[in-house]
């Protein structure tokens, strides 16, 4: 299994990125089960017992959206900054000191160090019987070297965020193998409000935050609000989740978020949201996902790498409030670009790796095994847009896809919003369709093989395959439904595609246009009245 998540990973994606009353005493909370001193004894340091609850949290994120914003303390930037990449891998967690490392919890806990890419620290809580302590930061929970300038840090400094280890009791690998839990964690948070969990192939991959404030904002900077605040509460005897709490907070916004959290085949995260906002916002984005395109077999640039593709997620794939299925191949384009899909009360919609092939990336990070990400709606989320934002890149080591759900109505200071939905990081999605799906877009040069090949047409080829397509009668073929923001359609045929697999088809076109501006186009086939696939959307930049 890849464990990048405690390198905060190896592709250096590192440049993005007093609620409580009443104290307790150690006997109360020992009559309640909680036995810090347990803790204690294993060698973390606790502070105070205070009351907690969901409702005071959220009570608060409301309080603080009223008042002024106040950032996270820094506790030694001139310490911090010389903890480079090279330093922070050289700092690790002792196993032996997680949190629950004996129990109760199936789930141990550990913890990120800070460093020059994570500065702001977030303070820790264990929460039980209702009573949480913060776990207090001390060096000497971690491995480093004698000379690392992590020792210069003060006591109690904070730590980066933290991640979920594998079950104490074996959890099974892709092979069968059991997981060793000291060397295996299967959820991570790290950096302002990310986070990012293994997918059903035990692979990490893309990620998932908070909140998105205003990405691709034209004269405006992206605001990476933080997860400032963590509460980790603890688990009974065969529990089969675990539930974290979290204070979100930013120079525009407040906000509380609990998540349950299950470790299957893959994990899902059930989230609750409640969200203030302290100044206006103009794109303000729920549930987002982050992830990297580079290229695919789709587009690339000639040479300009070995591989035949790279990218952690291939498509968009939407299941819109009127029950129709899409999918949108993703792009690198010149510039950036955001691309808005209009919806009412979305069932769901996610960014996916669809291609599993391994000869298809021919690499040693795994590509072929990235978790794919989907968003299930919970209850009505009215009108707005699953927005995608892509931005230009010339190498992996950048994440350049943004999805997310963007309400209609103008994110005014004052308002308050409240969603409920789960995360699924599986192979696929979570709730399949008979629909024939995209499996591949091809593109080539227009026109007629043996003929002089004219300037400004585009050939497509759009592959499709699912069971509602191994129906079609034999010899007769699906008709192609196409639609272009401007251009003209010529050649418009379908086929099966000659690799005997029932229910592989394809449909050809050539596209004529004129200019440089993007093309919106859609495809799909159907057999009479009868829908066959997915919507296949597409966005044409033509050279």
């Amino acid at each position: 299994m890849d464990d990048r998540a405690g390198q905060g990973s190896q592709r250096l994606r590192l440049d993005r990125r007093t609620l409580l009353a009443g104290a307790g005493a150690t006997a109360t909370l020992a009559a309640l089960g909680f036995a810090p001193q347990a803790l204690a004894q294993q060698g973390l340091k606790l502070g105070q017992a205070e009351d907690f609850t969901f409702e005071a949290l959220k009570a608060r994120a409301k309080q603080l959206a009223a008042q002024p914003y106040q950032p996270p303390p820094n506790p030694r930037p001139d310490v911090l900054e010389r903890i480079d990449y090279d330093a922070h891998g050289k700092i690790r967690f002792k196993p032996e000191m997680a949190l629950w490392a004996n129990g109760p919890s199936p789930w141990p806990v550990t913890f990120f160090h800070l460093g020059r890419y994570f500065q702001k620290p977030v303070r820790m809580h264990v929460v039980e019987g209702g009573k949480a302590r913060e776990i207090v930061y001390d060096e000497s929970y971690f491995e480093m070297p004698a000379d690392s300038p992590a020792r210069d840090l003060p006591t109690g400094a904070g730590f980066a965020g933290f991640r979920f280890q594998e079950s104490r009791s074996g959890h099974p690998g892709r092979k069968g193998e059991t997981l060793d839990w000291k060397k295996n964690d299967w959820v991570a948070f790290l950096g302002a409000s990310y986070f990012r969990a293994i997918g059903e192939l035990y692979q990490y991959g893309l990620s998932a935050r908070g909140l998105a404030i205003d990405p691709a904002v034209a004269g405006r900077a992206e605001e990476f609000p933080d997860f400032t605040h963590i509460w980790l509460e603890t688990p009974k005897d065969g529990a089969e989740h675990v539930t974290i709490y979290a204070l979100l907070s930013g120079p525009s916004v407040a906000g509380a978020y609990r998540f349950r959290m299950h470790r299957g085949k893959g994990v899902t995260m059930e989230i609750e949201t409640a969200i203030h906002l302290r100044k206006d916002v103009s794109r303000l984005g729920i549930a987002p996902l982050t992830s990297m395109f580079w290229y695919s077999e789709t587009a690339k640039a000639t040479a300009v790498d070995w591989r035949p593709e790279v990218h952690d997620s291939d498509g968009l794939a939407l299941w819109t409030g009127t029950g129709e299925r899409a999918w949108r191949p993703l792009n690198n384009p010149r510039h950036t670009i955001a691309s808005a899909f209009v919806d009412e009360n979305p069932r769901g919609f996610g960014l996916m790796q669809r291609d599993r092939e391994v000869g298809h990336y021919l690499d040693g990070v795994f590509y072929e095994r990235r978790p794919s990400l989907w968003v299930e709606t919970e209850g009505q989320w009215g009108k707005g847009s699953v927005q995608l934002i892509e931005i230009p890149t010339d190498d992996e080591i950048h994440d350049n896809i943004v999805a997310m759900w963007v309400p209609e109505a103008p994110a005014r200071a004052g308002n308050a919003y409240n969603y409920r939905y789960t995360l699924h990081w599986l192979a696929d999605e979570p709730f399949p369709t008979t629909l024939g799906r995209v499996v591949a877009t091809r593109l080539g040069n227009g026109g007629q093989p043996g003929t002089v090949r004219p300037k400004g047409v585009r050939k497509f080829m759009v592959e499709f395959l699912g069971p509602a397509l191994e129906t079609i009668p034999f010899g007769v073929k699906p008709e192609v439904v196409l639609s272009a923001s401007r251009g003209s359609f010529s050649y418009i045929f379908a086929e099966a595609v000659p690799d005997d697999i029932p229910g592989h088809w394809r449909a050809q076109f050539d596209l004529t246009v004129e200019g440089s501006e993007p093309v919106e186009m859609r495809c799909y086939l159907k057999a009479g009245g009868t829908v066959l696939t997915e919507t296949w959307l597409y966005q044409y930049l033509p050279f």
